[in-house]
């Protein structure tokens, strides 16, 4: 389960042996600045050469590396607009992490705060992950093309939704799909999310129901783990499509403009 909490509540876990606060940026961000204590484990490493999600053996393998293992909790946090922290989280909670908590500010709402930041890199202690898959939270590529019934949304830009900005070589989006456009979830001060309220009128308005099962997906999985976010911190029923547009075009599959 992903919790979003406060910087009061990130401060007074930081130390403590049962959390290891995690920056999943990259090495060049976290090196400008970081939590105290905090580890960098850069999520871009959890994708192969093509692109894809690596298996969950190696997933496993490196999140342990971090110092993630039974009875340690994670911390994360993000710079704006959210969306490597919300994969990091969307892999953990995958693999079977009981909890992971999520800062509900960006990095820079923490520095601009006054709050400690610190430059020197921390070396992890590594631990054994030992992953229990929760597979109804990943969506497949032979799930998504023989979907008849749960809800598709595209969280890609709307230019890329419709076709004007191609990336794939295969201008559009997966047929029957809404656009929900994913930088228009964060919220105002920089925080991570916007109000439960904003969210719903948003989601409401892609033509996205309560009652519906929801599959995320944008061009390789990160912008649609922010989505994911969103869905499920809101109460919706949602898996995430971690291949996305671009398993989906490489695939040849029919696409809507």
């Amino acid at each position: 389960m992903i919790r979003l909490v406060g910087a009061q509540s990130v401060a007074e876990r930081i130390g403590k042996s049962d959390f290891v606060i995690v920056d999943p940026r990259r090495p060049m961000k976290y090196l400008s600045g970081h939590l105290s204590g905090a580890v960098n484990l850069p999520v871009y490493r959890a994708f192969g050469d093509n692109g894809s999600l690596l298996d969950p053996a190696a997933l496993a393998e490196w999140v342990g590396a971090s110092g993630i293992g039974e009875g340690v909790t994670p911390v994360l946090y993000d710079s704006p607009q959210g969306q490597n922290a919300a994969m990091l989280a969307w892999i953990m909670e995958y693999l079977g992490a009981p909890e992971i908590f999520l800062l509900d500010v960006f990095f820079e709402r923490w520095k601009s705060d006054g709050r400690e930041v610190v430059y020197r890199p921390v070396q992890p202690a590594a631990r054994r992950f030992v992953p229990w898959l929760n597979q109804r939270l990943r969506a497949t590529l032979d799930e998504v093309h023989a979907n008849t019934t749960d809800r598709l949304v595209d969280f890609r830009s709307r230019e890329e939704f419709i076709g004007e900005r191609d990336l794939d070589g295969h201008p559009g989006h997966i047929p029957h799909a809404v656009n929900l456009v994913w930088r228009d979830l964060n919220g105002p001060e920089d925080r991570l999310l916007a109000s439960r309220e904003q969210l719903e009128r948003q989601i409401a308005a892609a033509g996205i129901g309560h009652g519906q099962k929801v599959v995320a997906y944008c061009r390789s999985g990160p912008r649609a783990a922010l989505g994911y976010l969103a869905l499920t911190q809101t109460g919706y029923n949602a898996r995430l499509f971690d291949g996305s547009f671009a398993e989906w075009a490489r695939a040849g599959l029919p696409v809507e403009k």
